[in-house]
């Protein structure tokens, strides 16, 4: 078995990889592993460092919108797992290109040579905000897309792609969309990360507007385990909502963390609200959970306190990234 990790260097995609190679996926064991990852500036080669000796991976930099590149790497591969996207919101709004570019463009590229090349298994990584903003309630997986960043625009049009490759050329994809994940090696221009590095070096964090709109957390490793499953059994053709069960607004989350690292609320910053920002999102976990018996293992709380006690143990991996970033929070 050989695996094509794509954003394998990125923070959920070097989870699925390090995972793989320990043989946490028994099917998965004696696996290949292949990383294409373009080492932007939220991927890293360092996320792979304890499993950087394993005879079975094979590191490969590239980009997937590179098509020669593409069909080189996908040839003998049995499974793609597609991680690699542009993902954060503001950088979108700023600049969108980028994102049409990698996430549209990389991912007909990487459907069509593994169309070519007969791969048995493509699995599609998505996000629940291709679905928009919900008041109340859970989407299915099939409700319909009201994308309202450029973000979630691209990548709800990979999505359709995806869609189109399985209903014009019968290609054995599967579709997943996941709530907001945390846990350690995340790139720290996201919110837990961001919000945790701040605050242990005594700066302020930025709350966006009233701080209530609503997030569905869900540790990485409860991620990489619903993807492991989707490839695994999931149906051809068919999307895969992933989520975690813990629903906070965004100030009930600003206040575990101020209490986690021992500060106060005048660490707070208010700043004005984000364009489009989306209230809500919530995603109806019903359909993996009875077809291929997924459910959240790792508790929020305890989730959260390791997440941080990582950051607090792992200077060294952060610090340089957010010197050379421009970071905003998510």
């Amino acid at each position: 078995m050989r695996v094509l990790v794509t954003g394998g260097a990125g923070f959920i995609g070097s989870h699925f990889v390090r995972q793989v190679l320990s043989g946490a996926y028994s099917w998965l064991a004696d696996a290949e592993v292949v990383v294409l990852d373009k080492l932007t500036y939220a991927g890293n080669e360092a996320n792979l460092a304890p499993v950087a000796d394993d005879p079975r991976l094979r590191f490969v930099r590239g980009d997937i919108c590179d098509a020669p590149l593409v069909e080189r790497v996908v040839s003998g591969v049995d499974l793609v797992v597609h991680f690699a996207a542009e993902s954060h919101v503001d950088r979108s709004i700023l600049g969108s290109a980028d994102f049409v570019l990698t996430n549209v463009l990389g991912t007909q590229t990487l459907l069509q040579s593994a169309l070519a090349a007969g791969v048995a298994r493509f699995v599609h990584v998505s996000t629940d905000e291709v679905y928009g903003s919900i008041e109340r309630g859970s989407w299915p997986e099939d409700h319909v897309l009201e994308p309202n960043s450029p973000y979630s625009a691209s990548k709800a049009s990979s999505d359709l792609l995806a869609r189109a490759f399985y209903r014009t050329y019968g290609m054995p994809v599967c579709v997943t969309r996941c709530s907001n994940n945390y846990g350690p090696y995340q790139f720290p221009e996201k919110v837990i990360p961001l919000f945790v590095t701040n605050l242990l070096d005594g700066r302020k964090v930025p709350l966006y507007g009233d701080g209530l709109n609503v997030r569905d957390w869900l540790h990485v490793d409860d991620h990489c385990h619903g993807i492991n499953l989707v490839a695994e059994r999931g149906r051809a053709g068919e999307i895969y909502n992933i989520g975690g069960g813990t629903e906070l607004t965004n100030r009930e989350l600003t206040e575990r963390l101020l209490a986690a690292v021992g500060a106060g609320w005048e660490m707070v910053e208010p700043v004005t609200d984000r364009k489009g920002h989306d209230r809500r999102y919530s995603v109806d976990i019903t359909k993996i959970g009875t077809e291929l018996g997924y459910r959240a293992r790792v508790p929020f709380e305890r989730g959260l306190a390791d997440t941080v006690t990582w950051y607090r143990d792992n200077r060294s991996w952060w610090e340089p990234l957010k010197e050379r970033a421009e970071l905003v929070g998510k």
